[in-house]
């Protein structure tokens, strides 16, 4: 325990600030792909779509020269926050795009009729109708992040990932990896079931 409460602790500060930041970068990049003007929406989605293909262990790799220059180090949890975020904007922003995307047209055009302006239209209309899906969507990107802070640990983003690699794996002490694995298994019920349990509640259907 003396192990274990500190590592889950760190993993929680990753996914919460990793939230955090692709919810802040990831929403308005999913309105422009949904939303933008169209040659923005091709140049947008080639870069969300190079994104989303780079698996997330070689992407860690990749952006530890940004990660230095950031933050000055590309160890510990502060600077694992960094390959999180980027590895999260792309698949939220999809996730928005597609929420928005799903919302009844009919409304958009009540919108236009009206004489409200596209940026009116996304505030007022596209976003509040969206916001049981947006809600899933974050919740779907949440897990995800577990996950990914977990993989952190390979190159020493600490929490359970970090815990897991250092005494499960190379000191074979198999009670700490099942450990952590129940404790990442109990983290992604709770984030699902509070995002569920959100959602419905917004659902004005």
């Amino acid at each position: 325990m003396d192990l274990l409460l500190p590592a889950t602790g760190e993993t929680l500060h990753m996914v919460g600030l990793a939230t955090l930041f692709t919810v802040l970068a990831g929403l308005p990049l999913g309105v422009l792909l949904g939303y933008g003007p169209a040659p923005l929406r091709l140049v947008l989605g080639a870069i969300v779509n190079v994104g989303r293909s780079v698996p997330f262990v070689i992407l860690m790799i990749a952006v530890i020269p940004l990660t230095r220059a950031l933050l000055g180090t590309s160890i510990g949890t502060a600077a694992a926050v960094v390959p999180l975020t980027v590895g999260a904007i792309p698949f939220f922003a999809r996730l928005v795009e597609g929420a928005l995307r799903d919302v009844d047209p009919g409304l958009t055009e009540a919108g236009h009729a009206f004489g409200a302006t596209r940026a009116q239209i996304v505030a007022r209309v596209l976003l509040p109708e969206a916001l049981p899906a947006l809600i899933r969507g974050l919740t779907v990107t949440a897990v995800a992040l577990v996950g990914y802070s977990a993989m952190a640990g390979v190159i020493g983003g600490g929490g359970l990932g970090y815990l897991a690699i250092r005494y499960g794996y190379q000191r074979f002490e198999t009670d700490v990896m099942l450990a952590t694995v129940a404790v990442l298994v109990a983290l992604v019920q709770l984030v699902q079931l509070t995002g569920d349990r959100l959602a419905r509640r917004l659902d004005r259907r």
